[in-house]
């Protein structure tokens, strides 16, 4: 094999090689998927759900996953709206960040120090937190009649001719990515994750790590809910389901592998692009709804059997 070809590691940008080919494909089926419009809006759809993936990340490379982040999308955005409209943008955006964060650190301190199932604890805590948003918010939307124009625009609005919300996870990717690799404390994350015992003899504090991991998926979730009460200028207390599914799916096809120990955030971006623009080419091409369901149940399934083919060799 030649040299560069061993350095850019073909075998490794699997998901990548799968995107472009998808949108050749597309490109070649329809001329509309290639037209300013339609890009745009596939940035914009996958920005919120690339932070929410980066959050999932960090999760599952330390061993765990959260079925309950689309939960918090929603209760978080609504938490920052009710805010926003009483007490301003600043102190409403970090009480949906905050609000996000103490749903992480709540299901982190229940899965590392009780040691419940990551599965049954994330999946009692979805259920909760849906539960308590449709108790705040009485079902309805929130601070659609009196969000600021500020905020509105953050949802709509440009810098240097790119969408706001496609510059958040932009940054955090880059400024996430460094944690992770070239920090002690992300080298901590991906020890726990593939070897939990391992690294507690080797001192690292496993509990400690892991509760810290859904710290930042809750707070990513939350940063995530208040883009996402930007774009629809309101909270929405059925906003962000079935985002869990979603985000587990680009991360897995993204190469993070479900045991953990595995993972990098930028290839999990590249998953979350694989979705948002399978989801656009299937419109684009005029596919019934009913099967974009099977083909995204398809993928989700495609995507956890080639994890499993990965452990076993």
């Amino acid at each position: 094999m030649p040299p560069f070809l061993k350095r850019w590691n073909v075998a490794g940008q699997v998901p990548l090689i799968t995107l472009i080919l998808l949108c050749l494909f597309t490109a070649l089926m329809t001329d509309r998927f290639l037209s300013p419009l339609n890009l745009t809006n596939i940035l914009v759809q996958s920005s919120i759900m690339a932070v929410i993936a980066i959050g999932m990340t960090f999760v599952i490379i330390g061993g765990g996953f959260d079925l309950s982040v689309g939960s918090t999308v929603a209760f978080a955005g609504c938490v920052a709206a009710m805010v926003i409209v009483k007490f301003g943008i600043v102190v409403g955006v970090l009480a949906g960040i905050l609000s996000g964060a103490a749903i992480g650190f709540a299901n982190g301190l229940i899965i590392a120090k009780l040691g419940v199932n990551p599965f049954i604890t994330t999946l009692g805590t979805m259920v909760l937190v849906r539960g308590l948003v449709y108790l705040i918010t009485g079902g309805a939307p929130v601070g659609d009649d009196g969000m600021p124009s500020a905020f509105i625009a953050f949802g709509s609005a440009r810098f240097l001719g790119v969408h706001y919300l496609v510059w958040v996870p932009a940054v955090l990717v880059v400024v996430l990515s460094f944690v992770m690799h070239m920090t002690p404390y992300g080298r901590r994350i991906y020890a726990t994750g593939g070897n939990r015992e391992a690294a507690y003899l080797s001192g690292v504090a496993v509990e400690r790590v892991i509760a810290s991991t859904y710290v930042w998926c809750g707070a990513l979730a939350g940063i995530a809910g208040v883009m996402l009460a930007a774009r629809l200028q309101s909270g929405q207390p059925t906003a962000g389901e079935f985002y869990e599914l979603t985000a587990i799916a680009a991360v897995v096809l993204g190469g993070a592998a479900l045991h953990g120990g595995e993972g990098t955030l930028y290839k999990s971006i590249i998953g979350v692009f694989i979705m948002i623009v399978l989801g656009n080419s299937l419109n684009l091409l005029n596919v019934d709804s009913y099967w974009q369901r099977v083909a995204v149940g398809a993928i989700i399934i495609a995507a956890a059997a080639a994890d499993r083919l990965r452990l076993r060799r």
